[in-house]
């Protein structure tokens, strides 16, 4: 019996017939396998199961008995996902489909960011592609994710299918003749200002939720972690500094996108709807605002050549400035452009803290990258911030 270890699971592989000739031997060999790699949570790949009968059912269940979790089993055949269907063993076991092939050739890309494309595939359907790096799993994790949030009442974009293209995983959606808000002004930047009023109300209407449960990470929990592991490289004082500038951050269960931006929000017949949730959270909303500043301030000031920053932002630089203040002037309610840019230099400490972060998660806390995001950003922009920062009182 093959098996493998990915993600921190250990993947058992079924084949042919399970059936009561076998099932003892079928049995014994799981859990050696499973005694060997003792920590690691089991999951089964069905890709080359032909039949399963109740007394194979009967080892499944008490691998996940024995495991004490629900067990995931992945690349079921129609016919063996209707066996775990009929017997009520979707209910006990993460179940799993064999994933649909598809090709994206000749098909329009209408987006692209730091995870992968989304591509039309017809007037009524697109795909968000992920990277090669993004594991089925996390795909899977982010509809669960857009589930929840859509009952909560966001105006999310449910996936109806998980498919492979190639070695991507990737979400399909229906959304009939849609288009990314960063299309709308690339193709028409006179509507630059009335995309960042629509897509700035649209926030607004989001950090009107409130999450009573914790379905849903904490953005400021997660900072202070963040915090903790960076502890081995800035000094303690600077290190205090920044812990403290965190938890001065009012404590809220305000539902978060955290990722909003003009490539993540689709236009579809004039009703704005969102299509990637995968990095929801709970907290206030200054964490969603701050990504606002990485979008329109830090991305179009970035070393980076201009193509690259034009392909990430998905529309002109020239008109990251006018959609910025359009959504904070929507957002809070004022037109002065003094208050405007005073309300931005307001959020400005908390977007360099979100720059650190990024910089700091995107190395994984590479040893020899850290030290670069501490210099370049934490003591050149983030430190500098927070010690002059306004606290929030909205």
């Amino acid at each position: 019996m093959k098996s493998s270890v990915e993600n921190g699971k250990i993947k058992i592989f079924l084949e042919g017939r399970i059936n009561t000739n076998n099932s003892a031997e079928i049995e014994k060999k799981i859990f050696e396998i499973c005694e060997v790699n003792t920590g690691l949570t089991p999951e089964f790949d069905a890709a080359a199961l032909e039949y399963i009968s109740s007394t194979g059912l009967r080892v499944l269940l008490k691998t996940s008995k024995s495991s004490g979790k629900k067990i995931r089993i992945v690349n079921t055949s129609k016919e063996i996902y209707e066996i775990f269907e009929t017997t009520g063993f979707t209910n006990i076991f993460d179940v799993h489909k064999v994933m649909r092939e598809i090709s994206v050739d000749g098909c329009e890309m209408i987006g692209s960011g730091g995870y992968g494309k989304v591509y039309r595939i017809d007037e009524e359907t697109i795909v968000k592609l992920y990277l090669p790096s993004v594991s089925p799993e996390m795909v899977q994790q982010e509809r669960d994710t857009a589930q929840k949030a859509f009952l909560l009442g966001v105006p999310t974009a449910i996936s109806y299918d998980v498919v492979k293209c190639g070695e991507c995983t990737g979400a399909v959606f229906e959304l009939l003749n849609a288009r990314t808000v960063a299309q709308v002004i690339d193709s028409e930047p006179e509507r630059v200002q009335e995309m960042g009023r629509k897509s700035a109300s649209l926030l607004k209407q989001l950090h009107k939720i409130e999450v009573k449960d914790d379905s849903f990470p904490n953005r400021k929990k997660e900072f202070l972690e963040w915090a903790e592991r960076m502890k081995p490289f800035v000094t303690p004082e600077e290190n205090a500094e920044i812990v403290s500038f965190i938890n001065s951050i009012p404590d809220k269960n305000i539902f978060l996108h955290g990722d909003f931006n003009s490539k993540n929000v689709m236009v579809q017949n004039d009703e704005f709807v969102l299509i990637d949730i995968g990095d929801a959270a709970v907290g206030h909303p200054v964490f969603d605002l701050a990504g606002l500043l990485l979008a329109y301030i830090y991305l179009p000031n970035s070393p980076m050549p201009d193509y690259e920053k034009y392909r990430l932002l998905g529309f002109p630089l020239e008109n990251a400035k006018a959609m910025l203040e359009s959504m904070i002037s929507t957002y809070f309610e004022i037109s002065d452009p003094s208050e405007i840019q005073k309300k931005i230099m307001e959020i400005m400490p908390y977007a360099n803290m979100l720059a650190s972060y990024h910089g700091a998660r995107r190395s994984n806390y590479a040893p020899e990258y850290i030290p670069m995001v501490v210099e370049n950003v934490v003591r050149k922009k983030l430190l500098p911030s927070i010690r002059t920062a306004s606290s929030l009182d909205w």
